[in-house]
């Protein structure tokens, strides 16, 4: 009688544990999937987070995701600020002082030959090993990889111009007159050089900056944007609108 009493106890026990297995698994389960809905819901916030240009991959992506970009975005502080440093020096010594691009190549050959030829001959006078001056050839394989790409890039750009002189998109026609209005401006206050410096700075600062403060900027952006439609459709209907459209269009197939 006492062994058949133990062994209902033991039943009992045994199956409080199922029915609590159970409830935990259930608990757990329900757990992951809640965090599974939190994630997910986390993902799809953030895609349907505004980024400039449409962007849907980090700005370290979309300057190339290579050298260059670490370069930019400040990954080596060292190669970053010894590039700046090195385009501010040459700003500064060919805009500032006013040096010559043929006179610098020229002074620095004659520095470099001097140099070179003095060691060469008083390597024996002075006991020691003449310089080693290396051969240099120029590969055939990367400049011709630079000069296709520079090629399909020039046949691009065309393409881009014909397709804007034919008269199929108005909005992009006004862009970029706009751009090269703006650029003729600039082109009035500072020479080439100059403006390819202050193009390089941007370059070294503002991708930085934008990463740093990414999400302010982005909600700035979609207002700013947002506000600039508005004010294109409003153009839209008062001026483009009234234009008369020239006949430049492809005809549609039958």
């Amino acid at each position: 009688m006492a062994e058949h009493h133990e062994h209902e106890e033991v039943k009992g026990e045994s199956l409080l544990e199922k029915i609590s297995g159970k409830i935990h698994d259930h608990d757990s389960s329900s757990s992951s999937d809640s965090d599974n809905d939190k994630t997910s819901a986390t993902d799809s916030f953030k895609s349907n987070v505004f980024r400039l240009f449409g962007r849907e991959k980090p700005i370290h992506h979309v300057l190339g995701g290579g050298k260059p970009a670490d370069v930019f975005l400040w990954r080596n502080k060292k190669i970053s600020a010894s590039t700046l440093g090195v385009a501010t020096a040459i700003w500064v010594l060919f805009e500032l002082l006013e040096y010559h691009l043929l006179t610098l190549v020229c002074h620095f050959l004659i520095l470099a030959l001097a140099g070179l030829f003095l060691w060469s001959n008083a390597s024996t006078f002075i006991n020691k090993s003449p310089p080693k001056i290396p051969q240099v050839h120029i590969p055939e394989e990367p400049v011709l990889k630079f000069a296709s790409a520079l090629r399909i890039e020039i046949n691009r750009a065309f393409a881009v111009l014909r397709d804007i002189a034919s008269g199929r998109d108005l909005k992009k026609f006004l862009s970029v007159i706009a751009g090269l209005w703006v650029f003729s401006i600039l082109g009035c206050w500072a020479n080439f050089l100059t403006l390819f410096y202050i193009a390089f700075v941007l370059l070294h600062t503002v991708p930085v900056l934008y990463e740093k403060y990414e999400d302010h900027v982005d909600s700035f952006g979609e207002k700013a944007i947002a506000e600039i439609k508005k004010q294109y459709a409003v153009f839209d209907a008062k001026v483009l609108s009234k234009i008369p459209r020239g006949p430049l269009k492809d005809k549609k197939k039958d």
